[in-house]
Parts: C-alpha cells; sequence; structure tokens
C-alpha cells in the first residue's frame, strides 16, 4: 500500500524551534515533510506543509500535531489532493509593483478567475517607497492558464488592469 498524503496548516508565536518542534513531531511518526512555505508575519509564525506518511499512521500524526497546541502551535490538517498540473494548462508568473492601496488583490484575483486562470502560488509585501512616497506594493504569482486562452490576450488584459489601478504589471514564462 502507498503512502498517504496530508496538507498541514501552522501558525504560532514566533520563537526559535517552532519548526524544529513541528518536524521532530513529524520524524517521530514516519512522516516524510515533502514541500512547504512558511514565514513570519505580524509577529506570527504560519505556514503550509505538505506531508506522506502510511495511512495506518495517519491518525497519530494528526493527534500528536493536534497535541502542539499546548504550546502554542496550531495544527490543522486535511487531506491531501491532486497535485499535478492539468495538460490543458501553461505556469505563467505575474508580478506588481505599484503603490499600495485596497482591493489589488482582489482585482488582479477577479480578473484572472474570470479567465479561467488559477492562482497557484502567491507572495506580496509591502515596502517604504524611496524618497518618502508611501508604500509600495510587490506581488509576485504562479498561475495555471487554460491553453485556450492565448499569452497575448491575457497579457493585455493584465496591462489594462495595470493601468486603471495605476501599477506595473508583468506576465512571464519563465516559470519553472
Amino acid at each position: 500500500m502507498g503512502s498517504s498524503t496530508i496538507v498541514l496548516t501552522v501558525i504560532g508565536e514566533d520563537r526559535p524551534g517552532l519548526v524544529g518542534l513541528l518536524s521532530q513531531t513529524v520524524a517521530e511518526l514516519g512522516g516524510n515533510w515533502e514541500q512547504s512555505r512558511m514565514a513570519r508575519l505580524g509577529g506570527r509564525f504560519a505556514g503550509i506543509l505538505r506531508v506522506s506518511i502510511e495511512p495506518e499512521r495517519v491518525d497519530a500524526l494528526v493527534e500528536a500535531l493536534q497535541s502542539l497546541a499546548g504550546q502554542g502551535v496550531r495544527v490543522t490538517v486535511e487531506p491531501g489532493g491532486e497535485g499535478s498540473l492539468p495538460e490543458e494548462h501553461r505556469r505563467l508568473r505575474v508580478s506588481l509593483l505599484g503603490q499600495d492601496r485596497t482591493g489589488i488583490i482582489r482585482d488582479i484575483s477577479a480578473a484572472l478567475a474570470s479567465r479561467g486562470v488559477n492562482v497557484e502560488s502567491l507572495e506580496t509585501l509591502c515596502e517604504d517607497a524611496p524618497m518618502g512616497g508611501g508604500e509600495l506594493f510587490r506581488m509576485v504569482a504562479e498561475i495555471a492558464v487554460p491553453s485556450s486562452l492565448a499569452t497575448g490576450d491575457l497579457r493585455a488584459a493584465l496591462e489594462d488592469l495595470g493601468n486603471d489601478l495605476m501599477v506595473d504589471i508583468a506576465l512571464r514564462d519563465d516559470v519553472e
């Protein structure tokens, strides 16, 4: 029998040893830490990770992970799903830079979803603009684009939206 995949979301007060505690718990119960994205945000440490484990050990691992709440770490566990990109999609990268304002992600994600584009990863950051010009908003997203949508059409739509939002948006196909 093959292994099961579970997806964990983790959040806790940021402190040294938090990742070690989590990884030790996974390893002690025979889990394999396969993929993760984690970051410190607002004084918290948050992340998502994928673990493979023998099916008969899943319940014990879930129980052990949930017991970490007593140490200030909340873990939510979901069964893993299909992880591969459908053949009729291709991966592209969208990057954005501009003055920060409310609604940028809402507007970008709505434009993508209305064209059948799936956001597969998203990273954002606000930082001080040079010369005291307020805050700059940066975004990088990896997206899955249906083959029926021409890259040029998507690029034109994003450029139009960038003009409306007064931000620079670039679409690249150098995603690995």
